[in-house]
């Protein structure tokens, strides 16, 4: 089974969809195997975020990042982690499909309720910084 990092930021938190979205990820047949709400440190987030540093958003993505606590979860299921993907939607919200996590709730390119990883590298190395056992 693949496993994916997903990441309700602190807007979703904020906003009380945490039961909402884990609910579809249920309801799609994934299993929820490790979860924590979680007030990251500015050193977690920024390595979370490690390949946007230099951009012109990085500092404004992980300044929102730290406005509140964030619900960090591995989920497992058959294709994870490009289903999770389609069910999030467009990080864009203007383009994010009606039905998609974002496409109902998300209001902004920064504020846009949720992360999840987009491969499988991607996840491992997310699942650690988060999960470290």
């Amino acid at each position: 089974m693949q496993q994916s990092f997903v990441m309700i930021k602190s807007d979703g938190v904020q906003r009380g969809l945490v039961g909402e979205i884990i609910s579809r990820f249920e309801k799609k047949g994934f299993i929820l195997l490790e979860a924590k709400l979680a007030t990251p440190s500015r050193a977690t987030v920024e390595e979370h975020y490690a390949e946007h540093k230099g951009r012109p958003y990085f500092q404004e993505l992980v300044d929102f990042i730290l406005e509140g606590p964030v619900m960090a979860m591995v989920v497992e299921g058959e294709n994870v982690i490009e289903v999770i993907r389609l069910m999030v939607g467009d990080k864009d919200p203007r383009k994010a499909m009606p039905g998609t996590i974002r496409g109902d709730f998300a209001n902004t390119m920064t504020k846009n309720i949720i992360h999840a990883s987009d491969a499988v590298d991607t996840a491992e190395r997310e699942i650690k910084i988060w999960f470290s056992k």
